[in-house]
C-alpha cells in the first residue's frame, strides 16, 4: 500500500483544533464545490516563501466555491515555533484566507501521507483526490515560479477538465515526526513522480 494518497482516493475524514478556537471537521467544508488539503507549519522556508502564492490562489478561487484548510503536523519538539501558541499567532499576524488546524497526534498527517510542508491535496466535489503535489516549482521563493500546478489543477477542476498534471514531487521541508530526527521520513514514504 502506498504511503501517499492516489489519485481517485476518498479524502481522509479529521476533526481537530483550528487556531479560531473552533474544532473542525472534514464535513465542516462539505459545501465546497473543491476542497484544498495542505499540510503546512510555521517555521519551513518553502512555506514561508509561498505562502503569498498560497494566498492568493485561494483568493482567486474562494468565488468559484473553493475552500483552503491549512494543517500543521509538526511535532513542536522538533521545532518549538510549530506549536499551538505560535500557530495562532502566525494567523493573527497574517490573517490567511484558510482555517489553520493542528495535528498534534499527526494521526491526518499519516492518513494522508503527508511527506513535506508544503504538501497539497486536491479534492473534487464527491471528495475523491484529484490532484497532489506542490503549488509552485520554487516554493522557497515563489516569485521564481515558471511552474503553477495547484492554480493549474484548480483551473481544470473549475472548468469541468480532468487535470492535466494529477500528481507532482511536493518541494518543501519533511514532516517533523514526533520522536524521531528532524530529516526522519517513515521507511514506506516515497516521492510521487
Amino acid at each position: 500500500m502506498a504511503f501517499t494518497l492516489r489519485i481517485g482516493d476518498r479524502a481522509p475524514a479529521f476533526s481537530l483544533p483550528a487556531t479560531d478556537g473552533k474544532t473542525y471537521a472534514l464535513a465542516d467544508f462539505d459545501e465546497a464545490r473543491i476542497l484544498v488539503v495542505f499540510f503546512t507549519c510555521n517555521h519551513c522556508p518553502y512555506v514561508i516563501g509561498s505562502d503569498e502564492n498560497t494566498r492568493a490562489v485561494a483568493e482567486r478561487f474562494a468565488s468559484q466555491d473553493v475552500r483552503f484548510v491549512g494543517i500543521n503536523a509538526n511535532s513542536r519538539n522538533t521545532y518549538e515555533e510549530d506549536g499551538f501558541e505560535q500557530m495562532v499567532e502566525r494567523m493573527e499576524e497574517h490573517r490567511f484566507p484558510w482555517v489553520y488546524l493542528h495535528d498534534e497526534p499527526q494521526q491526518v498527517a499519516l492518513a494522508y501521507g503527508a511527506l513535506r510542508t508544503p504538501h497539497f491535496f486536491v479534492f473534487d466535489a464527491g471528495r475523491r483526490l484529484a490532484y497532489t503535489g506542490r503549488a509552485v516549482d520554487t516554493p522557497r521563493d515563489a516569485t521564481r515560479s515558471t511552474t503553477h500546478e495547484l492554480a493549474d489543477a484548480l483551473e481544470d477542476l473549475v472548468a469541468g477538465r480532468p487535470v492535466r498534471v494529477p500528481v507532482t514531487n511536493p518541494i518543501g521541508c519533511n514532516v517533523k515526526w514526533e520522536g524521531q530526527p528532524a530529516k526522519w521520513m517513515p521507511p514506506e514514504a516515497c516521492d510521487l513522480a
